[in-house]
């Protein structure tokens, strides 16, 4: 009985100490958005025979342009790309389906490739050690 009141108070008392987190958590489950949906491709149905084209891989050449900050947004939205279609073609394989489009993934990989050859170019050409050190140490970690 001494544990239930205990239980009780604790859950009431975080119940009435809100933090931002939890009031974002709240608002996260209320607006229906699931971040596991980043997993999954929901914009075509299994019956949709259509043919969609995607994109091609991104060229070292274009990269060289983009700016360090831009490269990093662009190899984790690559990264996030990569783990949608790993996770469905896990999920497709599971249920005994063909996996559609499987060119796209050697398209992301060679994408995520080319931006790491391009920051490390870029990490090479850095005239202060201490500097490009780091540079490399913080591509080796992508």
């Amino acid at each position: 009985m001494f544990l239930t009141r205990f239980t009780g108070r604790t859950l009431l008392a975080a119940a009435k100490s809100e933090t931002p987190a939890a009031s974002a958590a709240a608002a996260t489950a209320t607006s229906g958005h699931n971040p596991l949906n980043d997993f999954f491709e929901f914009d075509r149905g299994q019956d949709d025979d259509k043919l969609i084209v995607y994109g091609r891989s991104w060229k070292a050449s274009e990269l060289r342009l983009k700016a360090w900050d831009d490269l990093h947004k662009l190899w984790y939205v690559m990264l996030k790309e990569k783990n949608m279609l790993m996770t469905q073609r896990q999920m497709l394989h599971a249920q005994n389906f063909r996996f559609p489009n499987p060119e796209r993934l050697p398209k992301v990989r060679k994408s995520m490739c080319r931006i790491k050859h391009v920051l490390t170019e870029r990490a090479i050409e850095e005239l202060d050690p201490r500097r490009s050190a780091e540079m490399k140490r913080m591509i080796n970690t992508l």
